[in-house]
């Protein structure tokens, strides 16, 4: 057999086969009729077909690739969207009159993010969460220990208001793939008692909020639940 130069050489194939396709037709479906006045996001960022790899992609540490290649991708745990395909999705038509949206992004994201937001009708405000996960993933400059959940406008702030004294830094494990900190949405809660709350991208079900995405499929035939329960 001949000698085996690169590790593209090995996972392609293997790529191929565990990129998550979205079962819909369209990008996504319809968003709801409804208008609310907070909206927590959490976008499926495409990373252009970028791996994560470790020393098994290399010669030295496993000579003609005998060994299994390492590499995982955001695409391979769930259907990823371009930011141009994000930007389609018409979140202004939810958005209530006063209203804020709380948006999460990955740091190479992060300009793609508030471009994000404005097309989506909303100005951007400031960081509201940073999330330390207590653990690092490598980077090409620095090893990246945060995430980051950035605040837009649309109006004015949403009144009544709630807490006052939320803490800008969220210290909490990171878990499966993506997943986000509860407290963070507590503390949304917290900071918004009595407004209408929607997640958008949501995995799963939550009391007080309405949620959308493609993780509701299973519960939801439309990929709506409204209001946290089935409709």
């Amino acid at each position: 057999m001949a000698q085996r130069s690169s590790h593209y050489s090995v996972y392609n194939v293997e790529q191929k086969k565990r990129t998550k396709i979205n079962p819909m037709p369209d990008v996504y479906p319809d968003l709801p009729d409804g208008r609310f006045e907070i909206i927590y996001a959490d976008p499926p960022w495409h990373y252009g077909g970028k791996m994560q790899y470790d020393k098994t992609c290399t010669i030295k540490h496993n000579g003609d690739f005998r060994r299994k290649v390492f590499i995982s991708s955001a695409a391979f745990k769930y259907p990823t969207l371009r930011t141009s395909e994000l930007m389609s999705l018409d979140v202004q038509s939810i958005a209530a009159e006063d209203s804020l949206l709380f948006m999460w992004t990955t740091n190479p994201h992060l300009a793609q993010a508030i471009d994000l937001g404005h097309a989506w009708g909303f100005e951007y405000k400031t960081v509201v969460f940073v999330w330390d996960k207590m653990i690092h993933n490598p980077g090409h400059y620095t090893l990246s220990n945060c995430e980051l959940c950035l605040l837009f406008k649309h109006g004015r702030i949403p009144c009544p208001r709630g807490a006052r004294n939320i803490q800008q830094l969220v210290h909490s494990p990171r878990r499966t793939h993506s997943r986000k900190p509860d407290e963070v949405r507590k503390n949304i809660e917290a900071m918004f008692p009595t407004q209408s709350k929607i997640e958008l991208f949501a995995r799963s079900a939550h009391d007080g909020w309405d949620n959308w995405g493609l993780d509701m499929l299973e519960e939801e035939p439309t990929l709506f639940n409204q209001a946290g329960s089935s409709t």
